[in-house]
């Protein structure tokens, strides 16, 4: 099934259910992908799994970039739905890799496209987001690729 055909089939459940919390995180990201269709019509392009996948993975990142901020400025309440909330959007991304798989994945990216030093890290990195979207944090991939290629 599609993803957005798996996100509009759980708004509906989630509206049969009478359950508040996760029907405001599914129509919140049903609208950011219309947001995502609206800026890519300027670009001419359309937008598909990979980019919904990455939408719903920089979502999960605010959220837990938010809240660490609540943690840290003793709000609880507020941490409580933004960890509610990436519940509800991780259900949509691919299961996360292992970190033996990550690092696997890293060095047959290298070897794929020869690199031989950090110069050529950016195409490490596009070879590893075309195939691994969603089921790795590239924020830590980057160190990764640095201590493989440095």
């Amino acid at each position: 099934m599609e993803l957005r055909e798996r996100l509009g089939a759980a708004v509906k459940d989630a509206m049969r259910a009478k359950q508040a919390e996760r029907l405001s995180t599914l129509r919140m990201m049903t609208s950011a992908i219309k947001d995502r269709e609206i800026a890519a019509r300027g670009e001419a392009g359309e937008i598909g799994e990979a980019d919904l996948l990455a939408l719903f993975g920089k979502m999960v990142k605010q959220r837990q970039e938010s809240a660490k901020a609540y943690a840290a400025g003793g709000r609880p309440e507020l941490e409580a739905k933004e960890l509610t909330e990436i519940e509800v959007i991780s259900e949509f991304l691919p299961q996360q890799l292992e970190a033996e798989a990550v690092r696997q994945a890293i060095v047959a990216a290298i070897a794929e496209v020869s690199a031989t030093s950090i110069k050529d890290m950016g195409k490490v990195m596009g070879v590893l987001k075309a195939k691994y979207t969603g089921q790795m944090d590239f924020g830590a991939v980057g160190a990764l690729i640095k201590a493989q290629l440095g």
